[in-house]
């Protein structure tokens, strides 16, 4: 779940409380504060601003769009463990359509072609149907907020993600690093509009996401 997400969320999160998943909240408060005040402010949104100043919004999707692309190990192979065999058969024909007519994987042709919807699977929400718990809430530098079930769901997803593979380790962590200021750079009033509204932003983020992974799960 992407953080521009969780954000999107957090405004209809706030007032509701699960603190009671939060038993590290002292350290994890301190990690939200030490991601916002920090990294964010300090780095990834000044790289963001220039990044959207440089690019225009098309080509920010497209980036967008291709990252995705290369994330279908991981949906295609959740889903099929998750028994969704309609989301799966989704996914190849997503791929296959976007590797080709979209030009690896650019251009969603596939959902704005021909309708077809991408899923959202992920190891941690196979867990969650298999009945592993989600376990303490945490929230780690760099990283988007989890759980320590999806944490290590979100471990298993990156050995997924075939660039790891077949590119050289500072490559890579080039290209996440690009992906994180490419989602960033999208959702800059995103992010600056919900920063404003909500008071509690750190217990709107932590009640958002855990209450939307306990929904995706029984989906």
């Amino acid at each position: 779940m992407s953080a521009a997400y969780v954000l999107e969320e957090a405004e209809g999160a706030a007032g509701q409380d699960d603190a009671d998943q939060d038993p590290w909240e002292p350290f994890n408060d301190a990690m939200f504060s030490f991601n916002r005040y920090v990294f964010d402010r300090f780095l990834l949104r000044p790289v963001s601003v220039v990044w959207d100043t440089v690019l225009p919004d098309p080509v920010q999707r497209s980036l967008s769009n291709a990252f995705d692309n290369l994330a279908v190990v991981r949906r295609l192979v959740n889903n099929v463990f998750q028994l969704k065999m309609e989301g799966a058969g989704r996914e190849v024909a997503r791929f296959t359509i976007n590797s080709t007519i979209g030009v690896a994987g650019l251009f969603d042709v596939a959902k704005d072609g021909f309708g077809i919807q991408q899923s959202d699977e992920d190891t941690g929400q196979t867990m969650g149907v298999y009945g592993v718990g989600p376990g303490p809430y945490l929230v780690l530098p760099f990283l988007p907020p989890m759980t320590v079930r999806d944490g290590i769901g979100l471990a298993a997803d990156g050995a997924m993600n075939p660039i790891n593979y077949f590119i050289p380790f500072a490559a890579t962590a080039g290209i996440y690093g690009t992906n994180a200021v490419n989602e960033r750079s999208l959702n800059l009033d995103k992010f600056e509009r919900v920063e404003d509204s909500v008071v509690d932003l750190y217990s709107a983020v932590r009640n958002a996401y855990l209450q939307r992974r306990a929904a995706a799960i029984k989906e």
